[in-house]
Protein backbone atom coordinates (compact mmCIF):
# COMPACT_ATOMS: atom_id res chain seq x y z
CA UNK A 1 0.00 0.00 0.00
CA UNK A 2 1.49 3.73 -0.84
CA UNK A 3 0.24 6.46 1.10
CA UNK A 4 -0.77 10.03 -0.26
CA UNK A 5 -1.63 13.59 0.29
CA UNK A 6 -4.13 14.97 -1.60
CA UNK A 7 -5.26 18.55 -1.58
CA UNK A 8 -8.79 19.61 -2.78
CA UNK A 9 -9.98 23.21 -2.11
CA UNK A 10 -7.32 23.74 1.01
CA UNK A 11 -8.80 20.53 2.66
CA UNK A 12 -5.99 17.99 3.32
CA UNK A 13 -7.10 14.46 2.74
CA UNK A 14 -4.38 11.28 3.61
CA UNK A 15 -5.72 8.26 1.09
CA UNK A 16 -4.16 5.02 0.75
CA UNK A 17 -3.94 2.86 -2.72
CA UNK A 18 -3.13 -0.81 -3.01
CA UNK A 19 -1.63 -2.14 -6.41
CA UNK A 20 -3.01 -5.37 -7.39
CA UNK A 21 -2.41 -7.21 -10.99
CA UNK A 22 -4.77 -8.21 -13.31
CA UNK A 23 -5.49 -11.60 -11.62
CA UNK A 24 -6.55 -10.45 -8.29
CA UNK A 25 -8.46 -7.59 -10.44
CA UNK A 26 -10.60 -9.99 -12.14
CA UNK A 27 -11.13 -12.28 -8.73
CA UNK A 28 -12.38 -9.00 -7.73
CA UNK A 29 -15.14 -8.64 -10.53
CA UNK A 30 -16.09 -12.08 -10.21
CA UNK A 31 -17.37 -11.68 -6.48
CA UNK A 32 -21.04 -10.99 -6.36
CA UNK A 33 -21.70 -7.59 -5.72
CA UNK A 34 -23.21 -8.41 -1.91
CA UNK A 35 -19.43 -9.51 -1.15
CA UNK A 36 -17.61 -6.55 -2.70
CA UNK A 37 -19.80 -4.16 -0.60
CA UNK A 38 -19.56 -5.87 2.55
CA UNK A 39 -15.61 -6.08 2.32
CA UNK A 40 -15.84 -2.11 1.41
CA UNK A 41 -17.74 -1.26 4.15
CA UNK A 42 -15.94 -3.32 7.09
CA UNK A 43 -12.69 -1.49 5.64
CA UNK A 44 -13.87 2.14 5.54
CA UNK A 45 -13.98 4.58 8.75
CA UNK A 46 -17.01 6.24 10.18
CA UNK A 47 -17.64 9.71 8.38
CA UNK A 48 -16.66 12.92 10.37
CA UNK A 49 -20.06 14.97 11.45
CA UNK A 50 -19.85 17.72 9.17
CA UNK A 51 -21.26 20.56 11.40
CA UNK A 52 -18.48 19.97 14.01
CA UNK A 53 -16.02 19.95 10.92
CA UNK A 54 -14.12 22.61 12.79
CA UNK A 55 -13.16 24.45 9.21
CA UNK A 56 -11.96 28.08 9.96
CA UNK A 57 -12.60 30.51 7.00
CA UNK A 58 -9.27 32.88 7.13
CA UNK A 59 -8.70 36.12 5.88
CA UNK A 60 -7.40 35.55 2.17
CA UNK A 61 -5.77 39.16 2.24
CA UNK A 62 -5.53 42.27 4.62
CA UNK A 63 -8.57 44.46 4.80
CA UNK A 64 -10.74 46.10 7.23
CA UNK A 65 -14.49 43.84 7.99
CA UNK A 66 -17.20 45.58 6.61
CA UNK A 67 -20.07 43.29 7.93
CA UNK A 68 -20.53 40.08 9.28
CA UNK A 69 -23.51 38.26 7.98
CA UNK A 70 -24.13 35.12 10.27
CA UNK A 71 -24.06 34.04 13.72
CA UNK A 72 -22.35 31.35 15.99
CA UNK A 73 -25.08 28.72 15.99
CA UNK A 74 -26.70 29.16 12.37
CA UNK A 75 -26.62 26.85 9.81
CA UNK A 76 -25.26 27.89 6.10
CA UNK A 77 -24.75 26.29 3.12
CA UNK A 78 -21.80 26.14 0.98
CA UNK A 79 -21.18 29.23 -1.05
CA UNK A 80 -22.81 31.06 1.45
CA UNK A 81 -21.89 34.58 2.35
CA UNK A 82 -20.52 34.49 5.83
CA UNK A 83 -18.94 38.47 5.96
CA UNK A 84 -17.69 41.20 3.25
CA UNK A 85 -13.79 42.24 3.84
CA UNK A 86 -12.61 45.54 2.10
CA UNK A 87 -9.38 45.56 0.89
CA UNK A 88 -7.68 47.60 -1.57
CA UNK A 89 -11.67 50.03 -2.02
CA UNK A 90 -12.73 46.57 -3.29
CA UNK A 91 -15.33 44.46 -1.28
CA UNK A 92 -14.89 40.67 -1.30
CA UNK A 93 -16.94 38.32 -0.29
CA UNK A 94 -16.15 35.21 2.20
CA UNK A 95 -18.32 32.77 1.47
CA UNK A 96 -18.33 29.40 3.29
CA UNK A 97 -16.54 26.17 1.62
CA UNK A 98 -18.81 23.66 2.94
CA UNK A 99 -21.90 23.34 4.36
CA UNK A 100 -22.09 23.50 8.26
CA UNK A 101 -23.07 24.88 11.00
CA UNK A 102 -21.13 28.48 12.47
CA UNK A 103 -19.54 27.60 15.66
CA UNK A 104 -17.54 30.97 16.40
CA UNK A 105 -17.57 34.73 14.60
CA UNK A 106 -13.82 35.73 15.52
CA UNK A 107 -14.08 38.93 13.73
CA UNK A 108 -16.95 41.87 14.26
CA UNK A 109 -18.00 44.73 11.59
CA UNK A 110 -15.02 47.04 11.73
CA UNK A 111 -12.30 45.16 12.56
CA UNK A 112 -9.26 45.36 10.84
CA UNK A 113 -7.53 41.53 9.46
CA UNK A 114 -4.68 39.92 8.36
CA UNK A 115 -4.39 37.72 5.94
CA UNK A 116 -4.53 34.37 7.25
CA UNK A 117 -6.66 35.74 10.37
CA UNK A 118 -9.42 33.42 11.78
CA UNK A 119 -12.77 35.08 10.56
CA UNK A 120 -15.70 32.02 11.25
CA UNK A 121 -14.94 28.77 12.10
CA UNK A 122 -18.17 26.24 10.94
Amino acid sequence: MKAYEITVNDKVYQVSVEEIDAASFKSNQQQSPAAAQDKSASQQKPAAPTASSGTTVTAPMPGNIISVNVQAGEAVKAGQVLCVLEAMKMENEIVAPEDGTVSEVTVSKGASVEAGDSLIIL
